[in-house]
């Protein structure tokens, strides 16, 4: 492994992992009245292309992570919509 991977697998990691402490606290607290629905559409749109462009190039770090990160970044995204929905 060289330091290109090293640096890509790392990167993929940490910005999968983002969204943990995001998803945490929603769980914990019950409430995510101010996280923006759209930061995460998009940010699952991001993710999503980025998981199609390593499944194009067959990269498997970044399948693997973006893909990851795309599940991850849509579980948030539910937890806000759904509240959304329970407001009204």
């Amino acid at each position: 492994m060289n330091i290109e991977d090293i640096v890509g697998i790392l990167a993929g990691v940490f910005t999968t992992i983002a969204v943990m402490p995001q998803i945490w606290k929603a769980v914990k607290t019950r409430s995510v009245k101010d996280v923006n629905p759209y930061m995460f559409v998009i940010l699952c749109l991001g993710v999503g292309l980025w998981t199609f462009y390593g499944i194009l190039k067959k990269d498997w770090p970044i399948i693997i992570t973006n893909g990851i990160s795309l599940i991850l970044n849509a579980i948030m995204l539910y937890l806000v919509v759904s509240s959304s929905y329970k407001k009204n």
